[in-house]
């Protein structure tokens, strides 16, 4: 299971600042992107998660130059979340340096976009899901019933999507949480990631036994609460 940095792009910095010795008043914190991604990738990190929180709520791509300053200084692919649920979207995003990109729900209601979406990023893409009743039921959905998370998964994945990220605390260790997630990693041919939800190696260890692909962790990391080192090696 792959354990990914995950940073938060905010006005062109970390929205949270990576400083995991703060606890011992140790280390030199800094919010810029690309040396908290490089910190990362020389301690094994595989693929770094990059959320543009900036082009969410504007609903493109805004935080590029920060995107391509990481692509600068690391060799290894880049996730970008967050303003990039259009095809032009994605090629910008590609075109500044990421090398994956995470579309949001509202995606599955807009199956002519998918199709264009997946036109320009193909097995690069991937949609992030939140499976909990509750937020599916209360999401905006153009439809006149609101789908469960296997019927959403069922209709993106024959629509071509081939990764999926759940999210929103979509993780939580408990019992329950890790049934559903196992179900759905043994019920679709599909790869599926999770973001958040971990709070300890114990929590990464119990999601690392259903199955899923990889975890996407940000201020856990990014604080120290959990040592990176040693969630890669529970996650092995």
């Amino acid at each position: 299971m792959l354990v990914i940095p995950a940073i938060d792009l905010d006005g062109g910095r970390s929205r949270i600042v990576y400083w995991p010795g703060a606890g011992a008043g140790i280390g030199a914190p800094t919010d810029r992107p690309d040396r908290i991604a490089e910190r990362f990738v020389a301690m094994g990190a595989r693929l770094i998660h990059l959320v543009d929180f900036d082009g969410a709520r504007a609903g493109a791509p805004a935080n590029l130059d920060a995107v391509g300053a990481i692509a600068a200084r690391v060799a290894v692919p880049l996730q970008v979340a967050g303003g990039v649920d259009s095809a032009d979207a994605i090629s910008l995003a590609f075109a500044a340096g990421a090398t994956r990109v995470v579309l949001s729900t509202v995606i599955a209601d807009r199956p002519d976009d998918l199709r264009a979406c997946l036109a320009v990023a193909g097995d690069w893409l991937a949609v992030g899901l939140d499976p909990r009743p509750d937020r599916l039921a209360a999401f905006p959905w153009r439809r006149a019933t609101p789908p469960t998370v296997d019927g959403l998964i069922g209709e993106l994945t024959s629509a071509g999507v081939g990764r999926f990220v759940l999210t929103h605390g979509a993780a939580e260790t408990d019992d329950a949480s890790l049934t559903r997630t196992r179900e759905l990693v043994r019920s679709y041919d599909a790869e599926i990631l999770v973001a958040g939800g971990v709070r300890d190696i114990d929590g990464l260890s119990r999601l690392r036994d259903t199955g899923v692909a990889g975890v996407i962790l940000g201020e856990v990391l990014l604080s120290g609460a959990i040592d990176y080192p040693t969630a890669l090696e529970a996650a092995a």
